[in-house]
């Protein structure tokens, strides 16, 4: 039987713990270095699945993240940053971990191996909802047999594993595969196999994002400011995008009361927040579409006045 890549042993694990503690350190930094490379072997199934998940959004579907141990953790992370980074609702988000999210420092493995509660966990999914499960080996019975409830439900599935052939990368309609080497120490998979992980999850959630309208220009122009913060943030994207100064923005985003979108477009001459909900929906949620039309109306306002 051909053991899987996350639980092999490491060409530099013999001797490990007799070496210095700074030559080790090295080692450890390199190894996740070299894991994080694997995600690049991955990106037409990471590209897709971003696409899937933007249209479960878009259709008021769930995103339902799934996993146990090191791997949920990965998962409930990126889930967890969805709303004060791009403004996806709550109710859009589903969290499923083995055995529930921990709090306190105990985190059980027997529970990943626990399926008997996990239909009742997902009754409510459906068809337009998209399943993001992970598993470092691929194998984890609580994971697989989510993705079998999926398929059976007609739920796109995006499998992440770091073990080709995997029964989770099988039943996936996105497979994507984290082909990372051996852990330095083997079947550690919170290492490298997480560092990979992780970074997918940033990719797809971020690509989604960018898909849905989200991101211009490499910022957050639907993050949610409920902070002093993210408000001084929002203030100066909008700033960035229009050109006015801070008291100016200031007032665009009272007058949007907080929506970052809409206060651009009022920043940049709508004529209120509701002519800029309206534009906003004509493109959907496109603000770079919006505000090239806004422009557009002004440039055709002012020609009309100069007759």
């Amino acid at each position: 039987m051909i053991t899987p890549a996350t639980e092999q042993l490491h060409q530099d694990a013999h001797g490990l713990d007799t070496r210095p503690l700074a030559e080790v350190a090295g080692l450890l930094a390199r190894s996740q270095v070299s894991a994080a490379t694997a995600v690049l072997d991955a990106l037409g199934p990471i590209c897709s699945g971003a696409t899937a998940m933007a249209q479960t959004i878009r259709s008021g579907g769930k995103l339902r993240y799934l996993a146990a141990g090191s791997s949920g953790l990965m998962a409930a992370s990126d889930a967890l940053e969805l709303g004060g980074t791009f403004s996806i609702p709550s109710q859009q988000i589903r969290i499923h971990m083995a055995g529930g999210m921990p709090t306190t420092a105990d985190m059980p493995g027997d529970v990943e191996d626990a399926v008997d509660g996990l239909a009742q966990e997902v009754s409510d999914m459906v068809a337009n909802d998209t399943l993001i499960a992970v598993s470092a080996s691929g194998t984890t019975p609580y994971t697989v047999a989510a993705a079998k409830l999926a398929r059976d439900r007609g739920t796109p599935v995006i499998g992440i594993a770091n073990n080709a052939g995997s029964q989770l990368l099988q039943l996936a309609d996105h497979a994507v595969l984290l082909a990372t080497p051996p852990e330095l120490i083997s079947g550690s998979t919170r290492m490298g196999a997480g560092t990979a992980q992780k970074i997918a999850l940033n990719t797809l959630s971020t690509l989604m994002a960018i898909e849905l309208g989200h991101i211009q220009d490499g910022m957050m122009i639907n993050l949610r400011a409920d902070n002093d913060k993210l408000r001084a943030r929002a203030n100066g994207i909008v700033c960035q995008l229009t050109g006015v100064s801070p008291e100016r923005a200031d007032d665009a985003l009272r007058a949007a009361d907080g929506n970052l979108k809409c206060a651009a477009l009022v920043a940049a001459g709508a004529a209120s927040a509701e002519d800029a909900q309206k534009r906003l929906a004509e493109t959907n949620g496109r603000l770079r579409h919006a505000m090239n039309r806004l422009n557009e109306d002004n440039e055709h306002s002012n020609l009309g006045e100069t007759k």
